[in-house]
């Protein structure tokens, strides 16, 4: 555990559990900015494209460029923007095929015993992409995108619709994130939450429920997760 930050305990079993996907099954921030970066150079604005990656850690694209069309005016229009970045996005994920390696176990096992879902700021192509390797897609009863929400992580929408297609209620899942914004959005949508501090510290993720370095931890806390 993170000893340096104060530790909660999940309250009760669960009846669903909401895995995140970007941080959390496959390690794909660095791929994501790395993706932005292509397209800032073939724009040519390697060195002036102004975005500040670290803010945007856990939330959409769409909140990234919509903050880049407003400062830099660029001919793209903001949906042309996306699916650029969703085409050099996919190519590396392809390539690189980061997931984490605890990953498949974990989901299987889950699985066996909760009904899980994706719910995810990345576009429906990018969690599909994602979700054949290890074929991981079979265990999910439940995927959603940002494309699915009005509102992207902080707020809630993107959980508690996830909530609704699993038909259960927001107190009764526990969600797993590695973002300061996806905390939020989960306590939000009334949900418990296990940070894994993948992307993040556990200074900066203090707020969940409970706070975890390792995917061991979380085998620990979720019934069913552990191999008997």
């Amino acid at each position: 555990m993170a000893d340096s930050v104060e530790q909660h305990t999940l309250n009760g079993r669960f009846s669903a559990i909401i895995f995140d996907m970007d941080g959390v099954i496959v390690d794909s921030e660095p791929l994501h900015v790395r993706a932005f970066l292509d397209i800032f150079r073939e724009m040519g604005m390697e060195n002036s494209h102004g975005i500040d990656f670290e803010a945007y850690l856990g939330k959409s694209d769409r909140t990234l460029w919509v903050d880049f069309v407003e400062m830099h005016r660029p001919k793209q229009t903001l949906e042309e923007l996306q699916e650029w970045k969703q085409k050099h996005t996919i190519n590396l994920l392809r390539h690189e095929r980061p997931i984490f390696p605890e990953i498949p176990a974990l989901v299987a096992r889950l699985a066996e015993t909760h009904p899980l879902a994706v719910a995810s700021g990345s576009r429906h192509a990018v969690i599909d992409t994602v979700l054949k390797f290890e074929g991981l897609r079979p265990h999910f009863d439940v995927v959603v995108s940002v494309q699915d929400v009005e509102r992207t992580k902080p707020a809630p929408d993107i959980f508690l619709r996830a909530a609704e297609l699993l038909q259960v209620d927001p107190s009764e899942i526990c969600v797993i994130e590695d973002s300061a914004a996806g905390v939020e959005a989960a306590l939000s949508a009334g949900m418990q939450v296990i940070a894994i501090t993948n992307s993040l510290g556990a200074e900066e993720l203090q707020n969940a429920t409970c706070v975890v370095n390792s995917y061991e931890e979380i085998g620990g806390l979720l019934p069913g997760a552990v191999e008997a």
